[in-house]
């Protein structure tokens, strides 16, 4: 595994990102120097973060991903647009922030699973009312997370977490939530990915590192090579082990790349080369992640369930990251109070038109295909970044917008999650009663 991940991480410091070949109908220039900067923030936090040794330091096994956008906090109320649809009553994912006095779920006390980076006020923050928020939809209630029901609901199956380090803190958060039960679940260190064991449930959760999701090549020459037709056999391979999988990607097709389709080149990203044409990142996402469905079609067991989980937006207030930007705010927003990015709308709406040909097609053969739309919520909270303490006190790091505390906001991610597998598994009782 350490080979396999040095070798994707190591071959991101020789792309050199000059500006921005995003394209995107906005005419705020606010957000054009947001996109300009994100290849900056690429480089730089492939510098903060180094090609790292799986075995004497895991929490980096995920840490790679470039923080990225300006939160402009003033912008006029968010077109909401569509939501995810649902066939239950409840739309989960469209509400606000409200006051929760109650304790958080766990603490680093409480979480052995918790990496130091995420370990946000053991690492000096000072403030704690970002803890002190529930989620609460329009017209209904979203259920406080319940281990044991979660645990009783995945007994005897296993789980996977696909993607980079943000499926990596969800995969932690939700090791956290379920510590409440089942504190000390086993660690086996496999070459190709980390895996919990909860012997009492007879149930595992894995981690596996794929920024791009499809097969990827490193490049002596420079841009790395993605295969945007091609499975990712690293964890592809493995998708009929699984009886849920959770993928993620975005971040990382900011790095300058080289795409690939039938094994010809046809385009690349930032990468200033005669006779490619640069095509930004969008469409090469789409392909990513479509072969990713596809490959989760073909070759899951009979009645897995998978998620994809929508786009994480990413905060820099008071500036872009290298001039003043930061993410200390200490509530979360209003909805009236901000706009999503453009990065973060187009890429969820590729995600929901994807889920949604994905579920067409999937439940033909009795999978289910989901969406876990967090976008919505997690625009809302740029006080649940770690900021400046992903590091102890004394530390100079960068700003981290992009990752979350732990515990935190992310932790509605699993309570979004658990909510979406008790839907899943009574549209089955009730085709089975038919």
């Amino acid at each position: 595994m350490r080979d396999q991940l040095e070798e994707e991480e190591g071959d991101q410091q020789h792309h050199q990102q000059q500006h921005s070949s995003i394209q995107h109908t906005s005419s705020n220039p606010i957000a054009k120097l947001a996109f300009f900067s994100t290849f900056l923030v690429v480089t730089l936090l492939v510098i903060i973060y180094p090609p790292f040794d799986y075995s004497n330091d895991p929490r980096k096994i995920f840490e790679s991903a470039p923080s990225l956008w300006y939160l402009n906090s003033t912008t006029s109320a968010h077109d909401e647009g569509k939501e995810a649809n649902s066939s239950e009553n409840c739309d989960l994912f469209t509400g606000d922030w409200v006051p929760d006095p109650d304790e958080p779920y766990y603490t680093n006390e409480t979480c052995h699973k918790m990496y130091a980076f995420q370990n946000c006020l053991k690492n000096g923050r000072p403030d704690s009312g970002y803890l002190k928020w529930r989620w609460k939809p329009d017209g209904c209630e979203l259920p406080k997370f319940d281990p044991d029901r979660f645990l009783e609901l995945v007994r005897g199956k296993s789980m996977a977490f696909v993607g980079d380090s943000l499926a990596r803190n969800h995969m932690q958060s939700l090791g956290c939530l379920l510590s409440k039960v089942a504190a000390h679940p086993e660690d086996v260190k496999a070459e190709e990915r980390e895996e919990w064991v909860f012997k009492d449930y007879n149930f595992n959760i894995s981690a596996y590192w794929s920024a791009f999701l499809t097969k990827t090549e490193k490049s002596e020459k420079g841009p790395g090579n993605i295969y945007l037709d091609e499975f990712n056999e690293y964890w592809t391979a493995k998708i009929e082990n699984y009886d849920y999988m959770i993928i993620s990607a975005g971040p990382w097709f900011f790095h300058t790349t080289m795409y690939y389709e039938k094994r010809r080149l046809f385009g690349c990203n930032n990468c200033k080369e005669e006779n490619v044409p640069d095509i930004g990142f969008y469409s090469a996402y789409q392909k990513a992640l479509r072969t990713s469905l596809r490959a989760m079609r073909e070759l899951a067991k009979p009645g897995a369930t998978f998620f994809v989980r929508s786009v994480s937006p990413i905060h820099f207030d008071g500036g872009p990251w290298d001039n003043g930007g930061h993410c200390n705010r200490t509530e979360p927003l209003k909805r009236k109070e901000t706009s999503l990015d453009p990065y973060s709308a187009i890429l969820r709406g590729i995600q929901m038109e994807e889920v949604e040909i994905a579920q067409k097609e999937g439940s033909k053969k009795g999978l289910s295909f989901r969406l876990i739309d967090v976008t919505s919520s997690m625009r809302l909270r740029p006080d649940g970044h770690p900021d400046v303490y992903c590091r102890g006190p004394n530390e100079k790091v960068a700003h981290d917008c992009l990752h979350w505390c732990l515990p935190g906001p992310i932790d509605v991610w699993n309570e979004f999650l658990l909510q979406l597998l008790i839907r899943d598994q009574d549209r089955r009782n009730s085709n089975d009663t038919v």
